[in-house]
């Protein structure tokens, strides 16, 4: 048996072998998870708001969508569809965590030269680009987010607090679903538990995905409730004190 074919066999007996350890305690590592990934979505939070306090907005037509209005099923697959695609990217990361710290390691004594390097030092290169990636993609999020909701907040002149506090019904489940592959990822490469990253893959995904579709019905169907609740806005046509108007997809 080649290396390849071997690593691959050997992942697959330990992955097994990691699922049947955590089905003794599942409460114990899902809490673990949990935590670490609500400390992430806590941390995008505050930086959303802080952002959104300090910058001034711009003066924009605003197409009021859910979670500041009620949608429809459409708006619902919509939702899943780009949360989806975000779980799978960090999904990734736990993936190729796996390979470079448990399977890579195991061809190196079959490489030679940069090769040889690069398959020793796989798990180090794969902490460093996957801090990196996501410290730039957060970092990206909380920027956008924070100043579109800048601009509906100068818009409608309501303080960034209230409406960021209209949208936690939704945002705290679906941001704790999509950071618990990262979360995984970090307690694993912490304890240089490379071999149980393929386990933690299946494991956060199968918990996420029911979690996300939860999150997007909430934000759909119950969230634009509380935010008329929190405003006092009444969608679908709101006249700004300057002639602007939002309207409602």
């Amino acid at each position: 048996m080649d290396a390849s074919a071997y690593a691959f066999a050997h992942g697959v007996r330990h992955t097994r072998a990691t699922l049947r350890l955590w089905q003794q305690t599942p409460g114990t590592v899902l809490a673990r998870w949990f935590v670490g990934s609500a400390l992430a979505a806590a941390g995008l939070l505050l930086a959303v708001w802080l952002i959104a306090s300090v910058d001034a907005g711009r003066e924009q037509i605003i197409t009021l969508r859910p979670p500041f209005a009620v949608g429809d099923g459409a708006d619902v697959l919509g939702v899943l569809r780009r949360n989806i695609l975000v779980l799978a990217l960090h999904a990734m990361a736990c993936v190729a965590g796996f390979i470079a710290g448990s399977s890579l390691p195991m061809q190196a004594q079959h490489r030679q030269g940069i090769a040889r390097w690069v398959h020793e030092h796989g798990g180090r290169l794969a902490i460093a680009f996957v801090i990196g990636a996501t410290t730039f993609s957060l970092s990206a999020q909380a920027y956008l987010i924070g100043r579109t909701l800048a601009g509906v907040s100068g818009f409608l002149g309501v303080s960034p607090g209230i409406l960021l506090l209209g949208v936690l019904p939704h945002a705290v489940f679906e941001l704790v679903a999509l950071f618990l592959p990262l979360a995984a990822w970090i307690i694993a490469s912490r304890r240089g538990q490379w071999e149980q990253l393929l386990a933690a893959t299946l494991v956060t995904v199968a918990v996420a995905v029911p979690v996300l579709v939860v999150a997007a019905f909430i934000e759909v169907y119950v969230s634009p409730h509380l935010f008329v609740a929190l405003t006092g806005i009444h969608p679908p046509i709101v006249r700004h004190a300057d002639g602007w108007i939002i309207t409602v997809h």
